[in-house]
């Protein structure tokens, strides 16, 4: 499909509300995949990230800290995210994905933000334990295995890698990297910290 060829306005807002993207990114992404509204999400997706891959290195200075309880009570989130501007951090739309990560840390019980903050010896002991339920295989089927293995761990322990739990297709990461494309600005969670009554 040409640039010039016209793509049902229904399907460019189908893809906005999947994406949350601008509605000309829409439209181009859409005329790149003929219309086909799947590849459109793939051409979008690694736009936004490559996006938000340029902004990566911008300073955030700004940001905010929000909290959520859960339960009654029994459950406590204090997150802190960062932005480049006061501006953005006072954006509904900034502040309302803030406050979905709230709900994701509260619901998924992530220990760390990043692989980086995950401390050496749980790998390494998450390494000996996947080895030794694989031991007698071939050393190429066995690393492939622990590698799996720690990629699961790091996939339920760090926040950025954890599937979304308002969309299993997409990690966190995915939806910090479509934030950024939509907004604009680097956008980094800094902190967080999980109570739990009792714990």
């Amino acid at each position: 499909m040409s640039s010039t060829a016209t793509v049902d306005p229904k399907i460019v807002k189908q893809l906005r509300d999947m994406t949350n993207a601008g509605m000309m990114d829409c439209k181009k992404a859409l005329e790149e995949a003929n219309g086909n509204l799947e590849e459109g999400e793939k051409i979008l997706r690694k736009r936004l990230g490559l996006s938000a891959a340029k902004k990566a290195g911008r300073e955030t200075k700004e940001g905010i800290v929000a909290s959520y309880i859960h339960l009654g009570g029994k459950v406590g989130v204090l997150l802190e995210v960062n932005c480049e501007t006061d501006f953005v951090a006072k954006n509904e739309n900034f502040r309302e994905f803030v406050k979905d990560i709230t709900l994701q840390i509260a619901a998924a019980h992530p220990l760390y933000v990043s692989r980086d903050e995950v401390p050496q010896h749980l790998i390494d002991a998450e390494r000996e334990v996947a080895a030794g339920q694989v031991k007698g295989k071939p050393e190429a089927v066995v690393q492939k295995i622990v590698d799996g293995k720690v990629d699961k761990y790091y996939a339920t322990v760090c926040l950025l890698e954890q599937a979304y739990i308002k969309d299993q297709n997409k990690t966190i990461r995915d939806i910090v990297n479509q934030k950024i494309g939509e907004i604009g600005e680097n956008i980094i969670i800094k902190r967080f910290a999980r109570f739990t009554v009792g714990e």
